[in-house]
This record gives structure tokens, sequence and C-alpha cells, in this order.
């Protein structure tokens, strides 16, 4: 397989996996988090990450000096899932519980009592045999809500908007990962 070794352009979507994130663990390994169990769904329209940093800037009256500083950081991981089920939107929500009983299955979602403070490790993965791979991943948690909307004509597609929270004592947020040829 080629690598990223120049610019490339990057063409397609990729998967997108969630799974429960355990502080104290870390990042788990790629083949710990890219597994079927944990992709959550096939997506539709791809993903996206947004990072917006907020500045603060010391000015003089006259413009003749300043100084800048960085104030605050955030990081969201958006992307339609077209595939889910109940314990898709368990993982979606931090106030659902699904149960599975007699053939059927249940997920309940509310209740501010019901909040259980799971963060999860976020992972799209972008396959390319020719250029090589590249991994975004933030931990963090649906922070958006969702709509489950039925159309007589269309796909009911989830729009999750992860929010990052730092996965390390040096608050990193987000994590890109792109595959480079080892060297000679």
């Amino acid at each position: 397989m080629a690598k990223r070794d120049k610019d490339v352009i990057t063409l397609g979507s990729g998967k997108l996996y969630v799974m429960e994130f355990d502080s104290e663990d870390g990042i788990p390994e790629d083949t710990t988090i890219e597994t079927e169990e944990n992709r959550i769904g096939y997506i539709k329209g791809g993903a996206s990450i947004a990072y917006t940093p907020t500045f603060y800037t010391a000015e003089d009256d006259l413009g003749k000096v300043k100084k800048r500083t960085i104030q605050t950081e955030e990081a969201t991981l958006t992307s339609g899932i077209m595939t889910w089920n109940g314990k898709t939107l368990e993982k979606l929500t931090s106030t659902g519980t699904t149960t599975e009983a007699n053939g059927k299955r249940t997920t309940k979602i509310g209740g501010v009592g019901n909040y259980n403070g799971k963060s999860y490790v976020i992972r799209f993965l972008h396959e390319d045999a020719v250029d090589g791979d590249v991994r975004v991943t933030i931990v963090g948690q649906n922070t958006s809500g969702f709509t489950l909307a039925f159309a007589k004509a269309a796909e009911t597609v989830i729009d999750a908007e992860f929010s990052a929270l730092p996965n390390d004592a040096n608050g990193t947020l987000i994590i890109v990962e792109e595959e480079i040829p080892a060297s000679v």
C-alpha cells in the first residue's frame, strides 16, 4: 500500500466507530477501536471535524502594542448515521438505556436523573489503498441531541455532533493520524 508521503487529494467518506472511553487506559489501539461491534452504523454525507479557537487580544488605545492569547478551544466531529438501532441511540444520548427481552429491544431516552456521564472514543476512518489511510479521533459525547425523521421517500439519517473533551494531560482534542512511508 502506498503511503501519504506528499500532499494528497483525499476523496471519499469512511467508517465511524464509537466505543466507551476509559480515561485510565487512554486511547485504545486501532485494532480495538475499529471492530464491527464498535461501528456505530453506516454513514451518509461523510463526516467533518471542526476546530474553533477563541482568542483574546489586549491592545492599547493607540494600536501600538498588542498581546494575544488563546482563551478556549472547541472541537466537534459531525456525521450522518444512516443505519442504526436502539443501541446506536443509547450511544447518542447521555440519558438512554436499552434492554432486550422476548424478541424486542426497548430504548428509553430522557430523564436528567438518568444522566450516565459516559464519554466515548469517536473514530472516523478514511481508507485509501493508494495514498494511505487517515484516522481522526476524538473523545467526547453527542451534545446536539438527534432527530428521527421518517419520510415517505427517503432514508432516516441521524445527524450526530460529537463535542470533544480533552483526551490526555496536554488537553488534546483531536488526533489526526496519516499513514506515511517507513524510513529507508
